[in-house]
């Protein structure tokens, strides 16, 4: 095999070709360069446009505001009894993202619709999933959230393009890629099927908690207005992403022998933790019973400190 040990200014063999086939490299370069299609332009721009950090509301009562920049979150497949041979690793927590074409990705200046969404490991707060609780009916932000509102979930504003999650019935050209289901995407549309309602967790409980303000970072359903279908996310579909495989979304419903919604069709809205700007109130450790030992539980004081019971005088 030959080596070769000179350089095209030597001006030995095809020299001139050498030179041109340099002079067209570098014209490449500067061509790629130039429309931002450079590996490391990609990158920089992937890590400051779509994984750009977010800040997450923080809930200093407890409950959903409109206005607030939430996390939409499956907590994850719920513990199988140790009877029950499970072949597959449960299904660990995830958050509904952002699914944008890798090549827009790269070169858009922002998410465009119609755009797909799906259920992402990534549960660091960032633009692709983070999502802000959007007022259709004239609630002020800051106003709570309550059970069996109707409400918008939208896109975080700039490079996330402020778009609406859109449902609607399924048909033959407008489904759920894999599952040919009904559809989750993103659309730049404020109408009926871009409303949502919060139902309580518990199906019998649902009457009782109807117009209750709806609690931060507690397992609830998300119910499409128009079909009456829940937001759920699909165990045995998967879809491509630039990040790699993820879990596809839709609306629909699956029960249990009980009539109660599946863990498919759990959802938290994740708040920010009030303790720590980096993480969110789903990274908080779950906190122990608290209990004091009987041997040095407090005795009883007084209801007024100052009147102490008067000794007997010795004299």
């Amino acid at each position: 095999m030959s080596v070769r040990t000179y350089n095209p200014s030597v001006r030995v063999g095809n020299w001139n070709e050498d030179i041109c086939l340099e002079e067209d490299l570098l014209k490449d370069f500067l061509g790629k360069k130039e429309r931002g299609e450079l590996l490391v332009q990609k990158t920089h721009n992937l890590l400051e446009n779509i994984l750009k950090k977010k800040e997450l509301s923080v809930s200093t009562d407890g409950f959903v505001h409109f206005g607030d920049t939430v996390m939409i979150v499956n907590p994850g497949q719920e513990d199988i009894p140790h009877s029950l041979q499970q072949v597959e690793p449960p299904r660990p927590p995830t958050s509904l993202s952002i699914n944008m074409d890798e090549y827009k990705m790269h070169l858009a200046q922002q998410v465009e619709a119609p755009c797909s969404l799906s259920a992402s490991r990534i549960l660091n707060p960032c633009a692709r999933n983070s999502f802000v609780i959007t007022s259709i009916d004239g609630s002020e932000n800051g106003s709570p959230l309550r059970f069996g509102q109707p409400f918008a979930i939208s896109t975080t504003s700039g490079y996330a393009g402020n778009l609406k999650v859109f449902s609607d019935h399924a048909r033959f050209n407008l489904s759920a890629k894999k599952s040919r289901q009904q559809i989750i995407q993103l659309i730049d549309e404020l109408n009926y099927l871009t409303t949502w309602q919060a139902l309580a967790f518990h199906p019998q409980q649902r009457l009782e908690y109807e117009g209750l303000p709806v609690p931060a970072n507690t397992k609830l359903i998300l119910r499409h207005n128009k079909t009456g279908e829940k937001l759920i996310i699909h165990d045995k579909y998967m879809v491509r992403t630039p990040f790699g495989r993820e879990y596809e979304v839709s609306a629909h419903t699956v029960l249990d022998s009980h009539k109660a919604e599946k863990d498919n069709n759990h959802w938290v809205l994740v708040t920010g933790n009030p303790s720590d700007d980096e993480t969110t109130h789903f990274d908080r450790p779950i906190p122990e019973p608290s209990g004091v030992p009987k041997t040095e539980e407090a005795k009883p004081q007084p209801a007024n400190p100052e009147v102490t019971e008067a000794k007997p005088s010795t004299s």
